[in-house]
């Protein structure tokens, strides 16, 4: 489903940085998949690219066996309708409620109304937010905004969510909430790759880990911990 062939940044600064280097690795279908490293290690690069807003400067990136950085830009909004991303900073509208917010997503994809009326309810029951649903960003906790941020990601039911330090900013226990929430999410038929530092995250999921340090892949283990 998604396959990293060889796969290589830098950054033409002074001096050159090495964000990536000849990286390799292929996730199948409904993986639950996490990355892991210190800050600086490639994490965020490498989700960057599957959403095309980084490109590699050797290999390739593949998504459903099409190489995504030779996708024409006027075509880059289908593919980023099958791929939700969710946020560590949540990246909320502050003057729309929940619902609005997560229908949001559907208007920009051009959805039509009664799909919205539809799904968005659905969405937000996924997350157990319901009954926030006419709340403002401001009057939630932050691990409900992280919640809508997550329905909003999955309101246009996209193969992959891409969940970049989306506890980063929360407490245990509304860290604890949305493990559970991405587990379930997985465990209906979504392929997650998570980007985090969190070893209680990892150590508590059981499943693949694959350990960035300084651009390169150094661990990637089907059952892993959080080794560093």
């Amino acid at each position: 489903m998604i396959y990293f062939d060889k796969v290589s940044k830098i950054y033409n600064s002074s001096p050159l940085s090495v964000a990536l280097e000849d990286i390799n690795f292929a996730i199948e279908h409904e993986e639950f998949v996490s990355v892991v490293g210190q800050s600086g290690a490639g994490k965020t690069t490498l989700l960057r690219m599957l959403i095309a807003e980084e490109k590699p400067t050797s290999g390739k990136v593949f998504f459903e066996s099409i190489d995504i950085h030779s996708i024409p830009q006027s075509k880059l909004p289908f593919l980023r309708r099958k791929i939700g991303v969710v946020f560590q900073d949540f990246r909320l509208l502050p003057n729309k409620t929940a619902y609005e917010n997560v229908a949001f997503a559907m208007e920009a994809a051009g959805r039509m109304d009664k799909e919205i009326d539809e799904n968005v309810p659905q969405a937000l029951e996924l997350v157990n937010l319901i009954d926030k649903a006419c709340n403002f960003p401001h009057e939630l906790s932050g691990g409900e905004r992280q919640r809508v941020a997550i329905a909003r990601a999955l309101v246009n039911q996209p193969d992959v969510l891409l969940a970049d330090e989306p506890t980063g900013n929360l407490d245990p226990l509304s860290t604890w909430e949305i493990v559970q929430i991405l587990r379930k999410i997985n465990d209906l038929g979504t392929t997650i790759l998570m980007a985090t530092h969190n070893k209680m995250i990892i150590d508590s999921l059981g499943k693949r880990v694959i350990t960035l340090e300084k651009g390169r892949i150094i661990r990637d283990d089907k059952e892993g911990r959080y080794v560093i």
